[in-house]
Parts: C-alpha cells; structure tokens; sequence
C-alpha cells in the first residue's frame, strides 16, 4: 500500500509536471492510510520522477510544466463573483458526469454490451473522429485545446480566440489593453460552445471503457472551455460597460482589466474538483501546472465552491461511484462512524447460523482437512485447541494448507488421507503402524488480529482501515466466538445508513 501511495505521487509529478501537487494527490485520493514515513517516500518518488522528466525535456522549452502561463494583471475582489459561478457550474458539471457515467457503466456491465469490449471502443472512436472532425477546436489534442483556451492574448498571437480588433496606439508596459472582439473571436466563441457540448457527451461515455480514456485532462477542458466563454463574456461587458459601479473603481478605459485565460484556468479547476471531489491537491496541482503562483485565492474559492455544490447533489466522487460499482470492499477513511454498535452485533456466525468452521490443533486428519476446503471458500481457518474448549490457538491460510497438503503428499514420505495434521510445537508419541503425522506448525499464524466480543464497532472500523485487515477474529475470555470480515463491516456501515446490506454486491 505504501509502495502504491508513492507509486502515484509520481505518476501525477510526470503527467503534469506537479511533484508537490503529486504527493498530495497520493494523500487525498489515493491512500487511506498514509504514515510519515510514506509522505518521505511519495516525496522521494515524485522528486525523481520530476528530476527524470526535466532531464529529458519532453517539451523542450526547459520547463516541467504543460500549459506554462504567464499572466500579467493581477485579479481584482469583484472576480471572486464569475469564479464562485465557474465553481458551481464545475459542481454541476462533477454531478451530471458522475450519474450519467455509472449509469452507462451499470448498463455495459448488465447487459450484452459489456461483452464486446473492442467493439465498443472502436464505434466510440469512430462516431468521436466523425463528430469532432469538423470543428478545428475538437480536432486539436485536448492538450493543445487546454494550452490555447489558459494563453493571454498578446501582439503576435494568430489564434481566431486572439482576433481582437485594435484600437490602441501604444501599448504600456507590455500589457495590452482591452480591446472589442473581433469576428474570429465570435466564430471562436460558438465553435467552443460546441466543443463543450460534445466534449460533456464523449466524456461520459469514454470513461471507464476497456481503454486508457482519462479523466483529468477532459475534465478539465470542459472547464477551461466554461470559464474561457465567461472570461471573454466579462472582458466585452468591461470594455463596453467601463463606467458601471461594479467595474468603474478598478476599470478605466483603456486598461486591461479582465484576463480570458485566468477565468479558463479557474474554470479547469472547478471541473476537475467536482468529479474528482479534490480540493487542497487540486489548487497545489493547478498553480504548478500553469505556474500561476498568484492565482491561488481564485482556485481555492473555485474548486471549494465545486466541492460544495457537487456533495450537495451526490456525496461520492467520480472513483468512490466506481468502487462501489465494480464492487470493492473498499473502507472510506474520509466518513466517521459513529454509531454505538459492538463487535458481537456483527460477528459471524449470528445466533441461528450454522457454528464457525474451525480446524482444531492436534485431532484432524488430512482427509477432514481436505473435505473442509473442498466444501467451503472461505480464505483462512480458524485452530483453535478442541471443538468442546474453542480456545483459540491461531489462524491458518486456505492457500498455505493446500499448497502444504499437496507438497506433503508428494514429498514426505507415508503421508496418506488418515496422517493427522499437527499445529502444536510437539505432535505426542504416536501407536506404532499408525501413518506419519503432519506438522503445519510453520504456516500458523500465531497472533491473528482478535478484539473482544464487546469491542465499540468504532474501534474495530477504526482498525480495519489502519491495518488493511481482511478479517478479525472475536473471542471471549480466550474463546472464539467468531469473525468479521471486511465485507461484514461494509455492509453493517451500509446497514447503519438505512440501506439494505444484502443489496451491496462484492466482486
């Protein structure tokens, strides 16, 4: 678990160039159970992968950075209006995309559909080049459309977002001014409305197909898209309305006010927030991403307001949804549980179930051995030291009996179906002509994970987060009552949330 919480601080310090925004990634979304020692490593790990990217220079403009910006006006308090809008429409946006796409994942996993992966991904493609083949903005890389919708606007710039009509004579400080929009700005400005459109539809259907289609990079282009018509929206209302209140006591005429780009950056922020539900790793990940070092109060309110309004309309995000649909026993570390439960309202076996199935320390024999793992699938026996006592001993895998009855058989010589198997220190003087005996001693487990039948559920929910437990096992004064598994603690949290717990199906 530490090795992957290290693994994807830096695989994000690659994808974007953001070791710290990386290790915090790791942090947030990745890992449940993150110790002091693991931040050193996932930091260690985006530091080298950082330090490889930049030797390489994949850009080859020196920088570790894929959409470097430099922006030249500083925001104004007024902003924080059109960047709280940006952040409700990326909550709005991480809702619809959620639902929409576990809705369409439920269905490719019930019906036919699910069968023909390949198929699937090939019509996608097809219908995505057709459909986005006309319009110059769905035809660039998504990266590339990302880098043109953050760009501020300068004198050489050909790009149609950039087709201003000048009216200016010198331009101060290297800044240009405001300017009216010329007719490429308006033709950009309707084949982005576009592009969003199909870019919010392709997205849902791509992601979570038998293919690597991601989720950060589309995500985020819807944003920028979002936030670049709103910023050109705001720059026209500034240049033609300079002398309004809201604008007259920052805004002259003549100034440049409003920055398209910034607003695209804020708006990618909020996006990605509302589907991915991150929030402190997103605004590290961001401002390292563009180099915006200024911008972070914009970001913040940004993608805390997306984070707001996208629980308000659903509580999980986009990676929650798909661990509960594929069916992972997954323990939330972010939800609390605080319910008064004990450890016996949810030990198995219950007052009616059939007794645990444990195997007893010294009176099995191979063949009894064998015919318990042929008829049940549990992953691992309890031994306790006679049926009559159940005082616990340890506890023994499924796979290492099985793999040690089978080598026994082959190896150790006489070992036939009536050989006793052995998990004491000492296997007592045998009869003569009896068949050898079998010691399994080595593959016990002698101090299994156990809590007392009146442990708080809290405690025990507690423990099975922060050891990454499978099961634990419950006695009372030294004897075994039962045990909890993982699946038992997911569907008595799911029980405690008034939902049926024989409808959480695990894979």
């Amino acid at each position: 678990r530490e090795v992957l919480s290290a693994a994807a601080a830096a695989g994000v310090s690659v994808a974007f160039g953001a070791p710290i925004g990386g290790v915090l990634f790791s942090l947030e979304e990745v890992s449940y159970y993150f110790p002091l020692k693991t931040l050193w490593r996932s930091f260690f790990a985006a530091l080298v992968a950082a330090f490889t990217l930049r030797s390489i220079n994949p850009f080859g403009n020196s920088r570790l950075v894929l959409f470097y910006v430099e922006f030249h006006t500083p925001w104004h308090l007024f902003e924080l209006v059109p960047f709280i809008l940006l952040g409700i429409f990326g909550g709005l946006w991480g809702a619809l995309f959620i639902r929409t796409n576990i809705a369409w994942c439920r269905k490719r996993k019930t019906t036919q559909l699910g069968k023909y992966p390949v198929v699937e991904v090939l019509v996608v493609t097809a219908i995505t080049a057709i459909l986005a083949f006309p319009n110059e903005y769905t035809r660039m890389s998504t990266s590339e459309l990302i880098s043109e919708l953050f760009n501020d606007c300068g004198l050489l710039d050909s790009s149609k977002l950039c087709d201003y009509e000048n009216r200016f004579n010198t331009s101060k400080g290297g800044e240009l001014p405001d300017r009216p929009a010329g007719v490429g700005v308006y033709s950009a400005m309707w084949q982005l409305a576009l592009t969003l459109i199909l870019k919010i539809v392709i997205t849902i259907f791509t992601f979570g197909m038998k293919i690597p289609s991601g989720l950060f990079i589309p995500s985020m282009a819807v944003g920028a898209i979002a936030g670049r018509l709103l910023g050109v929206g705001m720059e026209q209302l500034a240049y033609y309305h300079h002398d309004w209140a809201i604008f007259n006591s920052w805004c002259s005429q003549g100034a440049d006010c409003i920055t398209p780009g910034l607003y695209a950056m804020v708006g990618a922020a909020a996006c990605l927030g509302g589907v991915t539900r991150m929030t402190v790793s997103l605004v590290v990940i961001m401002f390292e991403l563009t180099g915006g070092l200024e911008y972070i109060v914009p970001l913040m309110a940004a993608a805390m307001t997306s984070k707001w309004v996208a629980d308000a309309l659903g509580r999980e995000g986009i990676y929650d949804a798909h661990i509960r649909l594929n069916g992972y026993p997954f323990l939330e570390a972010k939800e609390e549980f605080a319910h008064k439960t004990l450890a016996m309202d949810v030990m198995k076996p219950r007052r009616n179930d059939p007794l645990l199935t444990v195997l007893t320390q010294d009176s099995m024999t191979v063949e009894d051995v064998e015919t318990i793992i042929s008829e049940t699938t549990y992953s691992g026996f309890p031994v306790v030291v006679s049926r009559e006592s159940q005082r616990l001993v340890g506890f023994v895998l499924r796979r290492d009996l099985i793999i040690s009855i089978e080598n026994a058989r082959k190896k150790q010589d006489g070992v036939v179906s009536t050989s006793i198997i052995y998990f004491t220190e000492h296997s007592p003087p045998m009869p003569p002509y009896t068949p050898p005996t079998l010691k399994l001693r080595n593959i016990l487990d002698l101090s299994p994970f156990t809590v007392t039948d009146l442990t708080p559920m809290e405690i025990v929910v507690d423990i099975f987060r922060k050891l990454g437990l499978r099961q634990c096992l419950v006695t009372h004064n030294g004897r075994l009552l039962g045990i909890i598994t993982k699946k038992d603690v997911l569907k008595h949290i799911a029980q405690m949330a008034n939902q049926d717990p024989d409808s959480i199906l695990f894979n």
